[in-house]
């Protein structure tokens, strides 16, 4: 089984891989750590600070096939990631959808205003984000709106954050 966790900056995509993982022993790949990997290592021209959409027609072609090899060898993977096109089926045969869940977190903008720093508070749970100058209560509430309007274009699933924190997914 292929777990993808796409949604919006700050939306705990990796604090929800890391439960996944604690609770079902899949491993997972953060996208921003294959990102960072290959920008340190100069296979890329690409920076940190790269437009979302350079990052992700890079990285996903590599992602996708990372993901066909898992399936193939019937290995479960978790992977979470900003940079997973809201398309990311069309890069996969029917045989290879089979073993793929799909979710994508977005937070209301109630939720947002009424939790911003809570939001900002668990930025650096799992990972170590420094002093995330990027988070504003503007920034959030336009990626969440943004991230949601895209869902709905591309009819994929999602879970809408909205009162309480209570991120669950059952594989």
């Amino acid at each position: 089984m292929i777990i993808l966790i796409a949604g919006a900056s700050h939306t705990g995509k990796t604090a929800l891989a890391q439960r996944l993982l604690e609770r079902y022993h899949y491993p997972y790949l953060s996208i921003d750590h294959l990102k960072m990997g290959l920008i340190r290592s100069g296979h890329t021209s690409l920076t940190p600070m790269s437009e979302d959409t350079a990052l992700t027609e890079y990285l996903w072609p590599i992602v996708s096939e990372m993901i066909k090899t898992a399936i193939e060898n019937k290995q479960n993977l978790i992977v979470e990631g900003c940079y997973i096109p809201f398309d990311w089926k069309k890069d996969f045969e029917p045989e290879y959808l089979a073993h793929i869940q799909y979710v994508c977190l977005v937070m209301s903008e109630a939720y947002i205003k009424n939790h911003f720093a809570d939001i900002k508070g668990y930025a650096g749970v799992i990972e170590d984000r420094g002093e995330d100058e990027d988070c504003t209560l503007e920034s959030v509430l336009a990626d969440n709106a943004e991230v949601l309007r895209m869902c709905g274009a591309y009819q994929v699933d999602y879970i809408l954050i909205e009162e309480d924190y209570n991120v669950r997914l059952e594989l």
